[in-house]
């Protein structure tokens, strides 16, 4: 009975200082977050894939919504390896980073099928969008497809998912 009730007591010892351990550890790593470098990180990242996703949109002819998915998980290991965070703010970010991806991923590919309808430049176009901004909510009402909603719920997740590091025990 003594034995049980020692083993037990240096379980509990070590519980603690795992714990402890843990707490130090927790500590390092929110002493290394960097929110305006992972949300500069995930800027850049929705940016370069809003354009690879309108170029791929313009050479096939075609919405391929699986650009959304690869927007959003480029966004949060983005804001996850530059801004090194583990605090749930690092998620929100990704997220709403993504979703501003996928947005102008589609803006950007109108903007292109509409240089090439009109035979204008891309310039022209997106003078005449900023110079009128309800022009481009237009373009983004016209161009909405509901199956857009699924493919930007799941960039929107991804985006959230993997924009910050886990803590396991």
């Amino acid at each position: 009975m003594e034995n049980e009730q020692n083993l037990n007591s240096q379980e509990e010892n070590e519980n603690a200082i795992s714990q402890e351990d843990l707490q130090r550890e927790i500590e390092q790593l929110k002493l290394q977050q960097n929110l305006p470098f992972g949300i500069i990180a995930g800027l850049v990242a929705a940016s370069v894939m809003a354009l690879l996703w309108a170029v791929i949109t313009v050479v096939t002819m075609y919405q391929i919504g699986y650009m959304a998915i690869a927007v959003g998980f480029a966004v949060g290991f983005a804001v996850r390896f530059a801004g090194k965070g583990i605090d749930k703010i690092f998620g929100i970010m990704g997220a709403v980073l993504a979703f501003f991806g996928c947005i102008l991923g589609n803006f950007f590919s109108q903007v292109a099928f509409l240089a090439d309808y009109f035979d204008t430049t891309y310039s022209d176009i997106l003078s005449i969008a900023f110079s009128d901004f309800s022009v481009i909510t237009e373009i983004m009402v016209e161009s909405f497809h509901p199956m857009d909603v699924l493919f930007y719920g799941i960039a929107i997740y991804a985006g959230y998912r993997y924009s910050f590091r886990t803590v396991e025990d």
